[in-house]
């Protein structure tokens, strides 16, 4: 499967289609926790952050064990937010990847964070820090999105500005993993649609995956209808439920 991406000079094109991305603006909680004033939500669990992105979208698409043996792979996103599901996985890709093997990153951002607030939503994972501190300085000297980033030989990131159910319908390309976490579906509705999950599921590769935080029932519903396999997993941090699924090869 070819790597999905716009190429730079046919991606500026396509993208004056949709609207601009407009800043957000971030508050904090209790130990540098970041919220959304847009949406009045967190931007990742007031635990470990870290910790559910990897129970949650790593482990929940069965990634790295999907990277072996495969040239390439390919993962969509909706909502870059602090950028941290990237940096998570591009460590563990890292870590397991065999020399010449590409993943490809592309996510959907309607309403970005500036570098300020990026650089301070990171800053408290050690572990993420080489990585972080790469991703903050490129948010620093690109103020506009879209971007299209080669961050190593082996890593493509790219990031698209705009609503995520128009822009699809302009992406040619198909995911081998989703990570599905727009703000909660009861304060960001539209990322959770009807329309949108049939868009993601059209654009996902056979036996391709998807793995979200929420198992809020119109979820669900949503996916089961666009033609995913959905099943419940326990969920991260006290939470009873999240939906990880496939589409049928």
């Amino acid at each position: 499967m070819a790597i999905p991406f716009l190429e730079p000079e046919n991606l500026a094109l396509t993208m004056s289609r949709f609207q601009t991305a407009k800043m957000q603006q971030v508050s904090w909680e209790a130990d540098d926790v970041p919220r959304s004033s847009l949406f009045d939500d967190t931007f990742y669990t007031r635990g470990d952050g870290q910790a559910e992105t990897a129970y949650v979208f790593i482990d929940g698409n069965h990634l790295p064990e999907r990277w072996a043996g495969t040239d390439k792979f390919s993962i969509a996103e909706l909502g870059f937010g602090t950028g941290l599901n990237f940096l998570e996985t591009w460590q563990r890709w890292i870590a397991v990847r065999s020399p010449a093997q590409q993943l490809a990153f592309t996510s959907f951002e309607a309403y970005p964070i500036s570098a300020d607030d990026m650089a301070r939503a990171l800053s408290r994972w050690e572990t993420l820090k080489p990585l972080s501190g790469i991703l903050v300085s490129r948010w620093r000297q690109t103020p506009d999105l879209p971007v299209l980033w080669q961050l190593d030989d082996q890593t493509r990131l790219q990031i698209i500005p705009g609503k995520a159910d128009e822009l699809l319908r302009e992406w040619d390309g198909r995911a081998d993993a989703w990570y599905l976490d727009g703000f909660s579906p009861a304060r960001n509705p539209d990322m959770w649609g009807r329309h949108l999950m049939q868009q993601v599921h059209d654009h996902t590769a056979p036996d391709g995956s998807f793995a979200t935080y929420t198992a809020a029932g119109d979820v669900r519903r949503n996916l089961q209808a666009a033609g995913f396999v959905v099943s419940k997993r326990k969920g991260f941090a006290g939470k009873r439920e999240m939906l990880l699924g496939r589409k049928p090869g």
